[in-house]
């Protein structure tokens, strides 16, 4: 008889202090650096407690600088640290673009190879909790267009937990996209939970009907339409994208094969969005495959609202996806 694997309770942004504290003990060149980190425990508490456990050296306060902090931790990680740079928002990753862009996701290529930067960045992306359209665009999909960084999205609690480790670990910067509505998310999680996987996708729901593309805080919805479309005996097959650069495509593909139907469920503005490079590549790659044309549902071409209906109505919704699905079933049986 196999012994039970022991599990906590905990929540999506207590998994990720879990990873950020355990980097901390593992390894003495990881620190934490961003505004609010310390004293304040994090703009959304992710880091509360850390700095009486860990010191001012490695969780440190920064002035209100993105581009400052940013370049502080590419200098640091060229210095042989592993630096965690926390951003309080995507939208104000905007400020550290030169940093990112030009110097973090550049310098290997332009040192002909003889300069890492092995540095993790931190930011909470997407909206769904009324703090306007400073806060709340989802512009993950901007940074899947740059070459030279990973891109990751964990939507689960054992990726918030396990990816953090693997980035950790990556020789090139990565970025972790933590959506600002999953912080609250409990679940259970096995007390050995350690380093996940972050160069693959994962089908969370299997299905023979449609495939229900997506990642990050709408993964949730998409579980959710799943559960409501299988009352209705349409199967739909949940595909969590996880990591976006680079994408998993053979997963994406392998999906459609099976279901020849694809739904991308994307946060993201509609025009040149990642979920336009994903249908690209099933048509590319399982043209022949398709049923139907590749459907999409993304949020409304606006700045995201702060009136709460408002904000729901201009982002995916589950009723949304469901009309979706079932209109492609409807019109293509």
């Amino acid at each position: 008889m196999t012994a039970e694997r022991k599990t906590v309770r905990l929540t999506y942004r207590e998994a990720i202090r879990q990873a950020i504290r355990e980097a901390l003990q593992r390894d003495p060149r990881v620190f934490l650096m961003g505004e609010d980190v310390g004293r304040y425990g994090g703009c959304f508490a992710v880091s509360k407690g850390l700095l009486e456990e860990f010191g001012p050296e490695r969780i440190r306060d920064t002035p209100l600088s993105e581009s400052a902090f940013v370049g502080a931790g590419i200098g640091a990680a060229l210095g042989g640290m592993r630096p965690i740079v926390e951003i309080m928002t995507v939208n104000f990753s905007l400020l550290a673009l030169d940093q990112i862009v030009n110097n973090a996701a550049t310098i290997l290529h332009m040192s002909g190879g003889q300069f890492n930067i092995p540095l993790v960045i931190r930011m909470t992306t997407g909206a769904g909790r009324q703090l306007a359209a400073q806060h709340s665009h989802s512009l993950e999909g901007w940074y899947a267009h740059i070459p030279g960084i990973k891109v990751l999205t964990p939507a689960t609690l054992e990726d918030a937990r396990g990816m953090l480790w693997t980035a950790l670990q990556d020789p090139d910067p990565v970025l972790i996209f933590e959506h600002g509505g999953l912080y609250n998310m409990e679940g259970e999680l096995p007390a050995d939970a350690g380093a996940v996987d972050i160069d693959r996708a994962a089908v969370r729901r299997p299905g023979t009907d449609v495939s229900l593309i997506t990642y990050g805080g709408s993964l949730g919805k998409a579980l959710q339409a799943a559960e409501e479309l299988a009352a209705l005996g349409i199967q739909a097959e949940v595909v969590d994208l996880r990591t976006l650069r680079p994408l998993d495509t053979e997963t994406i593909l392998a999906s459609v094969t099976r279901t020849h139907r694809a739904v991308i469920i994307d946060e993201g503005w509609r025009s040149g969005s990642l979920s336009a490079e994903i249908s690209a590549r099933i048509m590319e790659g399982a043209f022949y495959e398709l049923d139907a044309p590749v459907a999409r549902v993304c949020s409304a071409e606006v700045p995201i609202p702060y009136a709460r209906h408002l904000e729901e109505a201009a982002l995916p919704q589950v009723g949304t996806i469901v009309a979706t699905v079932r209109e492609m079933m409807g019109a293509h049986g």
